[in-house]
């Protein structure tokens, strides 16, 4: 089968390999979207459907200072002129524009329910209506004096810009977000004032580093405020490279209730946070009891953010508490920055901070170029146009003989020798029209504006106007001819223009203060928690069939408590809260569970097959409280084990850790903490061995090595001791019998050993 894609009946069809022809495809279609839809332009910050949206918006003349419109409608115009998407898209992209948590300066300004920081949705557009903010007219201003190139829209009825003129960086001042194929960009805000600053100083010195710029441009400004703990060294890394991430925290502070009281109140959360996923993860890490020493968390929120965080006692440190939450909930986030943009409009680059601002000037550059030959186009038509009137009023008999008697007068007007004189016409008949044949002085253009004159424009007065406009014009036209020859004029030009962008936006304009603040990330020490815990005594219960409590107090271990049908009594020793538990299962791995954690003992407890990932077909061999620093050995059903330290097996997900390896039908069998010197292991077969503690490997993991070698059957149970004090075991009588003498069964691991002394227990274990 070949992949050329050739019919002989498809004539002017040529045959290309169908690789080729796939890949060509999606090239074009990741570069579509990579263009269109995905990534930014460094030179307006705007993506297409955001810059159509505030064009749309445009023409339909919703100025700041205008009225609202019915945003169906303005998505509507966007959709059927300019974005032929679906609208629902169009009118989230514009509802985002209009939101002050997710934009620093929003373009858009809404009027209904735009959405919320809880992540509620906005209303139907049908409800909602918008007009532009002063920021959107910013982007805009210029458009109509050529600042920019237009373009076709999709069906080539209508014509878009390519780009906009933009007074200010808005990619940085807004950020930007977006994936596409293989690529992505993530920007976060940044202040107009500062950006102002920066792009001032680059005109000034355009070999500054990126370092450098860092003097003016500290790092983001999120809308949603905040504090930001990444270090300097990170900020600038991230800045030259543009790749980083920044660190950034909730605003809190401590609110003093009376009689030792406090609670911690939180009134800035970070950026792209929704505060009722925040709260609920926080109420999440309250109820798991991952954070003991927070107490309650709940909502006084109203226009502003309040958060109330309750701690469980008042002799908490905040910071401590803060800490935690820090590192449990998205109190704290990571927001990475990723400066992948197109660099006019075409390349995708990540860029530093210096080129973003670089691609931004050298745009204004342009713009300010392309405007001012633009004006100097409309004063030269002016002008052209203001000589001709003057011509007119110094023979202005003349231009009203040509008027009222010549067939064509425009034409004689162009053809007239303006030096010569002629008396006045008193009739059709004393009227001489000029040679038409002849090359006047007067354009087709003044010609035409002069038989367009008013009679009022005939004073005397209205000559000395157009003479002073004349002059007026003149002047301007020097200056701007000046300006488009000297490079040193066009930037001082466009540092005007900052300076007066930054007046407008700047802390004097409602939001344009900064609103993330810095600050230097402190050392958290690592609480334990058992210091978070307030220490009391408990009684763990655990049934033969897996259900588990926490009974208060020390109990009786002999008292008969209370199981289900059918279930009875199988672990039960004494604990306290502080405690960590230790789960070995017959499938060789080790839970950890918080004693504190445990259910209370008024009822039946529950499960402890729900409170970790415990596989139904895994038996629960042995609950022991961790001690640190503590070795343990574990052994399997074939006679295979090792010393494990306790703190190796310590788990911190629900799934546990795994610690000995088996399979097939071999199954953990034993668990037991080290004491004394040597090991003594019986086997099914009744036969007992004792070898030295030394002979066995420690690991983290694995099978192990073999304690006792079996023809037949496997290991029943294994023992630690100290020789010196012999082997204890209790015989049926339920008395404790010591053997001293063990020479007998003291050989080599891995031995067969021999038969179990007289009055071994039946059951072949060490202790009943």
């Amino acid at each position: 089968m070949t992949d050329l894609i050739d019919d002989p009946n498809m004539s002017g069809i040529s045959a290309e390999p169908l690789r080729r022809a796939i890949g060509e495809r999606y090239l074009t279609y990741a570069l579509s979207t990579i263009m269109h839809r995905a990534l930014p332009d460094a030179r307006d910050g705007l993506k297409p459907v955001h810059r159509r949206i505030l064009y749309a918006m445009r023409e339909l003349k919703l100025n700041a200072s205008g009225g609202f419109r019915k945003s169906a409608k303005i998505s509507g115009d966007v959709m059927g002129n300019y974005h032929p998407h679906g609208d629902a898209a169009i009118y989230d992209a514009m509802a985002r524009l209009a939101q002050d948590f997710n934009v620093r300066y929003p373009l858009v300004d809404g009027q209904g329910n735009f959405g919320n920081i809880d992540g509620d949705n906005p209303a139907a557009s049908r409800y909602t209506e918008a007009r532009m903010t002063a920021v959107a007219e910013a982007l805009l201003e210029g458009l109509n004096e050529n600042a920019v190139d237009f373009r076709d829209n999709y069906d080539g009825t209508l014509t878009e810009p390519v780009v906009l003129p933009a007074s200010f960086p808005n990619l940085l001042a807004n950020g930007s977000s977006g994936i596409a194929v293989g690529m992505a960009t993530n920007i976060p805000p940044h202040n107009i004032a500062e950006l102002c600053d920066a792009c001032l100083h680059l005109i000034k010195t355009p070999e500054a580093r990126d370092d450098t710029l860092l003097n003016f441009i500290p790092g983001p400004d999120f809308p949603t405020g905040g504090v930001i703990v990444e270090s300097t060294e990170a900020i600038a890394s991230a800045y030259r490279t543009g790749r980083g991430s920044f660190r950034l925290r909730c605003q809190w502070s401590v609110e003093d209730l009376g009689r030792g009281q406090w609670q911690i109140v939180v009134t800035e959360i970070p950026y792209q946070v929704q505060k009722s996923k925040l709260i609920e993860k926080i109420a999440e890490v309250i109820q798991l009891k991952k954070i003991p020493i927070l107490g309650d968390v709940r909502d006084e929120s109203a226009d502003d953010i309040r958060l109330i965080l309750e701690p469980r006692s008042k002799n908490v440190d905040p910071e401590v508490l803060m800490g935690m939450l820090f590192r449990n909930s998205d109190l704290e986030v990571r927001f990475s920055l990723n400066m992948n943009v197109l660099i006019d409009g075409l390349t995708p680059k990540v860029c530093s901070l210096k080129e973003v601002l670089k691609a931004f000037l050298d745009h204004r550059r342009e713009v300010l170029l392309r405007r001012s030959q633009h004006r100097i186009d409309k004063i030269d038509h002016r002008l052209e146009v203001l000589e001709g009137f003057l011509v007119a009023f110094l023979n202005l008999d003349r231009v009203i003989d040509i008027i009222r008697y010549d067939d064509d007068p425009k034409a004689a007007l162009i053809a007239e020798d303006w030096s010569l004189s002629h008396p006045r016409a008193m009739n059709e008949g004393d009227y001489v029209g000029p040679d038409i044949t002849q090359e006047g002085e007067l354009s087709e253009l003044q010609a035409e504006a002069i038989l367009n004159m008013r009679l009022r424009s005939l004073r005397r007065l209205e000559e000395l106007e157009l003479i002073r406009e004349r002059d007026a014009l003149m002047l301007e036209r020097a200056d701007l001819q000046d300006l488009l020859d000297h490079t040193d004029l066009q930037w001082d030009k466009i540092s005007e223009q900052l300076r007066a962008t930054k007046k407008t936006f700047g802390k004097d304009y409602e939001g344009g203060a900064r609103r993330t603040i810095f600050t230097e990330a402190g050392e958290i020490e690592e609480v334990p928690l058992e210091a978070m815990i307030d220490r009391e005594p408990i009684t763990v219960v655990c049934s033969q069939m897996g259900w588990i409590r926490a009974m208060t107090g020390h109990i009786d271990l002999a008292r008969e408590l209370k199981f289900k049908d059918g279930d009875g009594p199988r672990f039960i020793f004494h604990a306290e809260t502080t405690d960590r538990l230790l789960v070995f299962a017959s499938n060789g791995r080790f839970y950890t569970l918080s004693a504190v954690n445990l259910p209370g003992g008024r009822g039946m407890g529950e499960p402890l097959r729900l409170m970790v990932d415990l596989p139904n077909e895994a038996d629960i061999i042995d609950i022991l409280i961790h001690k640190p620093g503590r070795k343990l050995l574990v052994a399997s059903s074939a006679g295979d084990g090792f010393i494990v330290p306790e703190d190796d097996v310590l788990a911190q997900t629900r799934s546990g850790k795994q610690v000995l390896n088996v399979r097939a039908d071999v199954r953990a069998k034993t668990c037991s903490p080290i004491q004394g010197d040597h090991v003594a292991v019986v086997g099914e077969n009744r036969k007992m061995l004792v070898f030295a503690l030394s002979e066995l490997p420690e690991m983290g993991r694995g099978k192990g090595v073999r304690l006792q070698k079996y023809k037949d059957g496997g290991m029943s149970d294994v023992a630690t001791f100290a020789m010196a004090a012999g082997l204890s075991w209790l015989d049926p009588a339920g008395r404790t019998r010591t053997e001293t003498e063990l020479a007998e069964w003291t050989s080599k691991r891995a031995s067969a050993g021999k038969m179990a002394p007289r009055g071994f227990p039946r059951d072949n274990k060490f202790t009943s």
